[in-house]
């Protein structure tokens, strides 16, 4: 079982490589792939010194699986160049993902749609898998109508950069800016570029990546996306309108009993998830469901995961994972 992991030495390939071995994933060997300026540099994994290669040195490798992590013009222009050499690739990028001949996976939600023929296999946005985590079951149980999302990004979903801006201006310190304004003390209402309906691609990828995924275009979907001056994970308040009636119980009953969910909702003992608390764990947290008392069917929620886990890295493995389990590579 050869891997190689596109974009090694980035935020969330780093992060895949730690996944990798926290998962025992079984590999007998690591090709680690990055820009022409780190190539011949090393990394070590599980004890192993491996050497950075290029893009064209990895398809000659021969690899079973491509963990691609390298953004999406990359990926436009490589994927199909690992797929075309028999080369299962795995992309964290924007690039596949509403391709109609493209999976979009969450493993615990829609694995059972992938076969032997998908080479690009898409990964969601980090934003999207954490909540379709929660609202899968739910959807199942009452039918959502409706979904009215708020979110709270970390720098970490911006990459390095955004994190080296954030500890300089808690330093003092003037440096390179990955934002156009000041991250810290400040909230910005703006991930990735405008659209020309007014939204961010990053609201307008929630909405479709969540109809794609659930398999349901009649939902009704709007959303904010914020980034804040946190480490750790996204926080998403999650305003659902269903279809049927619910009570909170059967909410926290079919919650509590989903493989990659945790329930943190006692308010009593203020346990709530929180982006600090998430951090470096793979699962995906939810509390503060309520009522929502102002529209029939509906109810509120706080989701939050570490977007570099569950939103990125560990999935990305986790479709890996199911594709090995079930004979797929």
């Amino acid at each position: 079982m050869k891997v190689a992991v596109v974009g090694a030495t980035g935020m969330v390939g780093s992060v895949m490589l730690k996944v990798l071995a926290e998962r025992n994933f079984p590999i007998t060997e690591l090709v680690p792939v990055a820009s022409s300026k780190s190539v011949g540099k090393t990394i070590s994994f599980k004890g192993n010194v491996y050497p950075i290669v290029s893009m064209e040195d990895a398809i000659a490798a021969k690899p079973t699986v491509a963990l691609f992590s390298a953004g999406g013009s990359t990926s436009l222009e490589w994927a199909p160049k690992f797929a075309e050499a028999g080369i299962t690739v795995i992309d964290n990028s924007s690039a596949w993902r509403m391709d109609p001949s493209k999976k979009l996976i969450v493993p615990e939600i829609n694995g059972s749609l992938l076969d032997s023929n998908d080479k690009i296999i898409a990964n969601p946005n980090c934003s999207t898998i954490q909540m379709v985590m929660v609202l899968n079951p739910l959807h199942a149980a009452f039918g959502i109508k409706r979904l009215v999302i708020s979110t709270y990004q970390s720098v970490t979903g911006t990459g390095v950069k955004a994190v080296q801006q954030m500890e300089n201006e808690r330093l003092g310190i003037v440096g390179e800016m990955a934002y156009k304004y000041p991250i810290d003390k400040n909230a910005i209402p703006q991930i990735d570029v405008f659209t020309n309906n007014g939204y961010t691609k990053e609201e307008m990828k929630m909405v479709n990546e969540t109809k794609k995924i659930l398999q349901d275009d009649s939902i009704a979907i709007t959303a904010t996306c914020v980034r804040i001056p946190v480490m750790g994970g996204h926080s998403e308040s999650v305003n659902v309108q269903f279809n049927k009636s619910f009570e909170l119980d059967q909410v926290r009953a079919l919650l509590s009993n989903e493989v990659g969910i945790v329930l943190q909702d006692d308010i009593a003992n203020s346990i709530y998830p929180m982006p600090l608390t998430s951090m470096d764990k793979n699962e995906v947290f939810v509390g503060r469901i309520r009522y929502d008392e102002s529209a029939e069917n509906a109810l509120n929620m706080w989701i939050v995961a570490d977007n570099l886990r569950k939103g990125a890295a560990t999935n990305a493995i986790q479709i890996a994972e199911y594709l090995l389990a079930n004979h797929l590579l």
